[in-house]
């Protein structure tokens, strides 16, 4: 098998279900809303060649964690699920107690498929909550209430001994009481863990229109960091600290598929508009697959695959991503694993000035962690350690 600074982390599979019932107002991830419900046999025989076909690249490996994301997995039947994750370990080793997850949305429907789920060998499932408060759903686009929202929660804990939920702040209108109030009643539902995301802009959404039209009014910047402060708070003081910027757990209890992303570990981009990162004997490779989905389904069908771009990175970009994704975590970086990557050490004299700020800390084992005031600005302090 291929050498890797960061073959230790693991192998993970990210399986990406296309379709949505509708469309968010704030969402610009790869899903589509379809009139009719797609053939899901037509689907399920798609992914297996893809995932084939992505194993014969990568053989040898063991997977340590499969997420199914999207789009709206739970549009999906059990069976599905079943057979997508009978695919997975036939084309490779799975470990016995890899991490399966499956984000859901909290709808009563979706909700009753959980046992389904958890049969098929889902072990752990992530639901779309994003607020505890109705007027605030209708205005984010969900087709949930907070009712059904809490009571999917319910159904996920009879369930799942491990089960999360997101939240999104920093919404129109929104205080620190009322956002403090949110997340100590989200908390007092939460067994293990909460993904927190600040409401972000994002170019091409209905959202863009509203807000550039001026009929949408999210907080400025002071008071979103206020509300990031509070988060921070509120959590650590429940015992959920941030192991990441945006997710915060009880110990032990951290996503295991999305630590291995940010630890840059290896993972294989499965469905349309999936990104992979594989480790091939021209070194670290980026992938993405066709993003349209029934341009996808005729990729596959003509080539076995829907991969459009296989991209070996070089040094510095590896370098640059495991700095990108890696200071995203409490736990920061090993230093020596970055100079692995990027064929030098960090400038020592860039790290002190930053240390010196108070945006970098040095741990007592030697990794380099953003500080609480350095993480909202992540992006400068990755471009001035990467320079």
């Amino acid at each position: 098998m291929i050498d890797h600074p960061t073959r230790d982390v693991g192998f993970g599979v990210y399986l990406h279900w296309p379709f949505c019932a509708a469309k968010c107002p704030y969402c610009d991830f790869n899903s589509h809303v379809r009139h009719a419900p797609p053939d899901e046999a037509v689907w399920r025989a798609a992914f297996a060649r893809e995932i084939a076909h992505v194993s014969a690249l990568t053989p040898g490996r063991t997977v340590t964690s499969i997420f199914f994301g999207g789009g709206t997995p739970s549009l999906m039947q059990p069976a599905t699920v079943g057979a997508l994750l009978d695919a997975v370990a036939g084309a490779w080793s799975l470990s016995p107690d890899a991490e399966i997850t499956l984000e859901a949305n909290p709808t009563s429907v979706e909700a009753e498929r959980f046992r389904g789920y958890r049969l098929a060998g889902v072990n752990r499932v992530s639901l779309g909550v994003q607020a505890l408060d109705d007027a605030s759903l209708k205005r984010l686009g969900r087709l949930h209430s907070a009712a059904e929202a809490l009571a999917a929660v319910a159904t996920a804990a009879r369930h799942f001994e491990r089960y999360s939920f997101d939240l999104i702040y920093a919404r129109p209108d929104q205080t620190q009481a009322a956002w403090a109030a949110e997340l100590r009643e989200a908390i007092a539902r939460a067994a293990e863990h909460l993904s927190l995301y600040q409401l972000t802009i994002e170019e091409g959404t209905p959202f863009h229109g509203l807000a550039a039209a001026g009929k949408l009014v999210t907080p400025d910047e002071d008071a979103a960091r206020a509300l990031f402060d509070v988060t921070q708070e509120v959590c650590a003081a429940a015992g959920l600290p941030a192991y990441e910027i945006s997710n915060h757990a009880r110990p032990g209890a951290e996503s295991r598929h999305n630590l291995l992303y940010w630890r840059y570990g290896e993972y294989a981009g499965i469905g349309p508009g999936a990104h992979g990162r594989l480790v091939l004997p021209e070194g670290r490779t980026g992938t993405v697959t066709e993003r349209v989905p029934e341009a996808w389904l005729a990729r596959v069908a003509r080539d076995g695959h829907g991969i459009v771009t296989m991209e070996p990175l070089k040094p510095a970009e590896e370098a640059d991503e495991f700095l990108l994704m890696g200071l995203r975590l409490a736990e920061g970086i090993d230093p020596a694993r970055f100079a692995a990557l990027a064929g030098r050490p960090i400038d020592r004299g860039r790290l002190d000035a930053l240390v010196q700020e108070g945006l970098i800390a040095l741990t007592g084992s030697g990794r380099i962690a953003a500080t609480p005031k350095g993480a909202p600005v992540l992006n400068a302090l990755v471009a001035e350690l990467a320079a």
